[in-house]
Formats: C-alpha cells, structure tokens, sequence
C-alpha cells in the first residue's frame, strides 16, 4: 500500500483549520463547525490568477508609456510578459474556465450571455496575443511595428480590465449555485492537478516570481510608486 500523501489543499486545510482551532481554544470559543471546515475553493483559485493577470496588465501599461516617452526599451520584455499570459492566462486559467466554469452556468440556463460573451473575449485575447508575440521583436524602431503592437496591447489592457472584473463580481460567486458539493470539491482538485501538470509545483508562486522579475526590470515593482503625492 502507497503511503498517503496530503496535497497542497490538503496541507492548505490542515493548517487553517489547526490554527483556527488553536484561536479559538485560547479565548474559549466552540470548536469549528464542518463548515469551517473548507478548502481552498475553485472561485478563490480563479480570482487570485486575475491577480497575476492584473500585474501583467501593468507591465503593458509600462510598455507602452515607455513607447510613448521614446524611452530606449528592451522589446524583449513585452515578449516575456506576453509569454506568462499565453502560457498562464490563456492556456491555463482561461481554459479551466472553459472546461469547468462556462459549462456548469450554460447547463443550468444561468447568466448564459455573459459565459458566452466571456467565451468570445477569450478567443480574441489569444488572437491579441499571438498578435503582440509577433509585433514586439520587431518594435525598438519608431517606424518599425511599435504603433501596431501599442495598439495590441492597449486593446489588450481594454478588454481584460472590465473581462476579470466582471467575472469576480457576478459569475464566480455563483459558481457554488449550479454545482453540486462534490463537483465543487473536483473541481478544485482538477485546477490543481492542471496547475502542477503545466507548470510544476508551486506554479501560481513561481509564475508570480516570473511577474516580479520583470516588474524589476521594468521599474515598476516599488508599490508606493502608485501612491498619489
């Protein structure tokens, strides 16, 4: 017999619920209910990936500010964040939302228009994608494909911003409504497994140190630069 092997939700658990206990054994209070009980759900998955999302938006933002100042600006860069969205974003988050969201909503006839309209903005996104992968090699010259690929990426920054925030308020909060308790728990298990099976352990951790790096590089990684003076 294999030796049982928590996963990192398992661990995840385990150690909230130990340290819930230990707070609520020093002031007295009832021991935890099985509702306290819970894992890392699919919802908080999928809203902490929009964070790194987010954060490449930023680097966008960067990018094209740079640009626009004819600052003398390594392209390459714009290609490095444009990779850790396809590889993340793209062909990882969005298609757990695909295989695992958008198909419990329409089954259930809810918020139908929305999934599909979320659907379409993922298919352009790729397509803005490979687009912005394509034009920024080419790009330190002014009259090379710099306008076009600012352009990309704006378009980019414009569709996503409303994209995420639209899916954080109204559809994953619902999530819990068109699927079972079992299907809820599976699907947390799948996002992980798809997680470690693309990007090794600890993916999300490593895939936000890659952001990090480049936040760096490009200046913008001290947060009280976003603070107003």
């Amino acid at each position: 017999m294999k030796p049982f092997v928590p996963s990192k939700r398992e661990l995840v658990r385990a150690a909230g619920i130990a340290g819930m206990g230990l707070v609520a054994a020093s002031f007295g209070g009832p021991a935890l209910s099985e509702d306290a009980k819970e894992e890392v759900t699919p919802p908080e998955d999928l809203m902490r990936e929009h964070g790194v999302l987010d954060r490449a938006l930023l680097l966008y933002e960067e990018a094209i500010r740079k640009f626009s100042a004819k600052e003398d600006f390594n392209p390459a860069l714009v290609t490095q964040s444009a990779e850790i969205i396809r590889d993340f974003i793209n062909n990882y988050h969005e298609k757990s939302e695909e295989e695992h969201v958008f198909p419990r909503f329409r089954k259930a006839g809810k918020m139908v228009d929305l999934v599909d309209a979320l659907q379409r903005q993922h298919n352009a996104g790729r397509q803005v994608t490979a687009t912005i992968l394509a034009l920024a090699p080419e790009s330190r010259q002014e009259d090379g494909s710099r306008p076009q690929l600012v352009g990309a990426m704006q378009s980019f920054i414009t569709m996503y911003r409303p994209h995420a925030a639209r899916e954080d308020t109204d559809l994953f909060p619902q999530l819990r409504d068109v699927v079972s308790s079992n299907e809820f728990d599976s699907m947390a298990e799948e996002f992980e497994k798809k997680e470690h099976e693309l990007f090794g352990e600890d993916g999300f951790e490593k895939t936000a140190q890659r952001v990090a790096v480049l936040e760096m590089t490009m200046g913008i990684h001290d947060l009280n630069k976003f603070t107003p003076r």
